[in-house]
């Protein structure tokens, strides 16, 4: 950052990029995993707010929560081992990663509301601005990156 005093330019030493919130739990997939990681996700978004300033509404928070639960579930059900969940935030967004030991790339369904089941990325699509899958060494990674603000001034 740069103060202006009379006309001169005055460097203030505070330029340097700040490293973005980083936060990661791992999971076995035993009972209690995925409510595990939204209170894990929860805490996480205090500490934003806190660390971050970051404002955070109560639909941005429950948005976070929700694709937590969904990718942990996918996780769960869908590897045979551990897996990893992996927070990144700002003041504007938090990307949720979720690594599993599966390299079966997740398939999202076309829209059905007779459907029983299988909506998990089709609602991680609809909370998200970005999702993308790829295969990791360790088998997959899931991210999704969801904004904290609506684009609208208060």
């Amino acid at each position: 950052m740069i103060d202006h005093l009379d006309g001169a330019v005055i460097p203030t030493g505070f330029d340097v990029p700040v490293e973005p919130l980083r936060r990661a739990a791992h999971y076995t997939g035993e009972q209690g995993c995925i409510a595990e990681a939204r209170s894990f996700a929860a805490l996480f978004l205090d500490q934003l707010r806190t660390e971050w300033c970051a404002r955070i509404d109560d639909r941005a928070c429950g948005a976070v929560q929700l694709v937590v639960s969904e990718l942990v579930t996918n996780a769960d059900r869908h590897s045979n081992g551990p897996y990893i969940l992996e927070l990144v935030g700002t003041d504007t967004a938090v990307t949720v990663s979720v690594y599993d030991s599966s390299s079966a790339l997740p398939r999202i369904f076309p829209r059905n509301p007779e459907r029983v089941g299988r909506h998990g990325l089709e609602i991680v699509h609809a909370l998200a601005e970005q999702v993308s899958v790829e295969r990791v060494p360790v088998g997959k990674r899931v991210r999704a990156v969801l904004p904290l603000t609506d684009g609208t001034d208060d």
